[in-house]
């Protein structure tokens, strides 16, 4: 088993080592340089947890209104996030990148599995690692 490490400790490097990944550091470098973008993202986590805790108060202490504007104020930080030029190249590598893990993640856990990794059928995967919902984000990268 230690063997098994090394070799996963092996395949990490390797992985830091490719052009998207690198590109995807590069440009997560430049949304944390944005104090833009640094900005919108604070105000935006801010408003989720406001909006986190108007939600979890009783009926009787909920204000519907202010849920309403606030979901709405969180709706359109979003918006002018995912808008930011250094956010949108970001997404882009970043969605590579996670489709570039799923089909390694695929492989191992189907060999795992028992099955032979040389037959594991990697579709052509498109879908984005960020489904433009909020609720099971951890906050913007």
């Amino acid at each position: 088993m230690e063997d098994i490490i090394g070799l996963t400790i092996d395949l990490g490097l390797k992985i830091q080592q490719q052009q998207d990944y690198l590109e995807m550091i590069a440009h997560q470098q430049k949304n944390d340089n944005d104090q833009e973008l640094q900005q919108l993202i604070g105000e935006f986590n801010l408003k989720r947890i406001a909006l986190n805790t108007e939600k979890s108060k009783s009926d009787i202490e909920n204000e519907k209104d202010k849920i309403e504007n606030l979901d709405q104020e969180v709706r359109d930080l979003y918006q002018k996030i995912m808008a930011n030029p250094n956010m949108i190249e970001y997404s882009k590598r970043r969605q590579k990148v996670d489709i570039f893990m799923k089909k390694i993640y695929k492989i191992l856990s189907s060999s795992a599995a028992g099955q032979d990794p040389k037959s594991v059928i990697l579709e052509n995967e498109s879908e984005s690692s960020c489904g433009s919902g909020c609720s099971s984000c951890s906050g913007c990268h």
